[in-house]
């Protein structure tokens, strides 16, 4: 497997993706260079909207493809906006509403721990049977003003109490030893290896 297409169109995932795999010789292209279109994601779980991203992406290009599905989950909100991460303040999407939202609502909370979580399937062809699948979760709380200029998403405002810092301060070879989806991703290359 030399290429494959990853089901978004996110340029912090494709660079974030593209670090990790480049290492292994695996050419990783966006699907809206192949002019795949978005699949729909109607689901309450991440993994069944990774894996319907996946099938999406595989079916048009033609080639193994990548989802991953990922998202904040805040222990205050009972886990929002989870699924919700990406469209968390309503369309059109914005990092920036996002952010304001999440601070907002938990403004009048003690508890601030979060924890981003990321499931990442892969697909040999589009009804692949056996989808790999591999799970990361980093743990940290959100604070109520951003730092750092990395990164994307909900970055600027999650903390990472062990470094005291946030994820958006981070070099990308720091944030991706930490990070869900680096955790993810090296699940996911764990059971490659083992499928040889």
């Amino acid at each position: 497997m030399k290429r494959l297409v990853l089901a978004s169109s996110n340029p912090g995932k494709l660079r974030e993706f593209e670090a990790l795999l480049a290492p292994l010789g695996i050419e990783v292209v966006p699907q809206s260079r192949l002019g795949v279109p978005e699949a729909e994601e109607p689901h309450l779980t991440f993994l069944e909207n990774a894996l319907a991203k996946a099938r999406n992406a595989s079916r048009h290009a033609r080639l193994p493809a990548l989802a991953d599905d990922s998202g904040i989950c805040a222990a205050a909100l009972g886990g929002e906006p989870g699924v919700h991460s990406a469209r968390f303040a309503g369309g059109p999407r914005s990092d920036e509403r996002n952010n304001a939202r999440l601070v907002e609502l938990l403004a009048d909370k003690a508890d601030r721990r979060a924890h981003y979580y990321c499931v990442i399937v892969l697909v040999r062809h589009a009804d692949d049977p056996e989808p790999l699948i591999a799970e990361g979760r980093w743990h940290g709380e959100v604070a109520d003003t951003p730092r750092g200029s990395g990164g994307f998403g909900y970055d600027p405002y999650f903390q990472v109490p062990e470094l005291g810092l946030r994820a958006a301060e981070l070099d990308p070879p720091t944030k991706n030893a930490l990070s869900h989806r680096g955790k993810a991703l090296r699940g996911l290359l764990a059971l490659l290896r083992e499928e040889g």
